[in-house]
């Protein structure tokens, strides 16, 4: 368990609105850090820490939108929460589509911010898990060689030993030591293990090797 708390990111040039939002917070019980700009922000932007991102729209240099494509292409990208004075249909349409987590006016209630920021924060939490877990799965099928590639493929179409050795004019008992590296490599004990884990790694039947390093 994580015991670190995660941080709000306040990204505004208005420093009286970045000094009252960030009051506004504290006193609710969030840990805040606070940025005039979003090169500021970026800058320091650790993937690694968790938390979320209240962003204005407009801002000298890089606006919102900006940061927000930047924290896509990161690792592990912060949720946002758009709060901005100057907005339009065709911003906040953007913005959600590239995935914000709301967005709303300056004016809206305090009860809307907080509601946006720990839906954001909930929402860090679940993604952040999912990515650990989806690269915990690929550094296992990373780790098979191409040839074991080929007799998972054979494995997963529900091909048997002799079938496989076969199709790859290798004999029986190789296959059979090419299955035993399989499972152990990937941490499984069964064929319906192997094929659940095949299915959430996005690693089809019949696919050509997704992740090998070695022959």
């Amino acid at each position: 368990m994580n015991l670190i708390e995660p941080t709000v990111h306040i990204v505004d040039d208005d420093v009286s609105f970045l000094t009252a939002t960030s009051r506004l917070l504290l006193v609710s019980g969030f840990t805040v850090k606070t940025f005039l700009s979003a090169s500021e922000f970026l800058a320091q932007y650790d993937c690694d820490a968790r938390g979320c991102v209240v962003t204005d729209l407009q801002m000298p240099g890089l606006n919102g939108l900006d940061l927000q494509s930047a924290l896509a292409l990161t690792r592990d990208p912060l949720p946002l929460v758009f709060l901005t004075g100057h907005g339009d249909i065709a911003s906040s349409v953007r913005a959600m589509r590239g995935g914000a987590e709301d967005f709303l006016e300056k004016r809206a209630s305090k009860e809307e911010l907080i509601d946006a920021i720990r839906r954001a924060l909930a929402r860090d939490e679940h993604e952040r898990e999912a990515r650990a877990r989806h690269r915990e799965r690929e550094e296992r099928f990373s780790a098979l060689s191409v040839r074991e590639f080929e007799v998972l493929s054979h494995v997963l179409q529900g091909r048997l030993n002799k079938q496989i050795a076969g199709e790859l004019g290798i004999n029986e008992r190789t296959v059979k030591l090419h299955r035993t590296a399989i499972m152990a490599k990937l941490g499984v004990r069964s064929v319906a293990a192997l094929s659940r884990l095949s299915q959430e790694a996005g690693v089809a039947a019949a696919a050509a090797p997704t992740f090998p390093k070695g022959q």
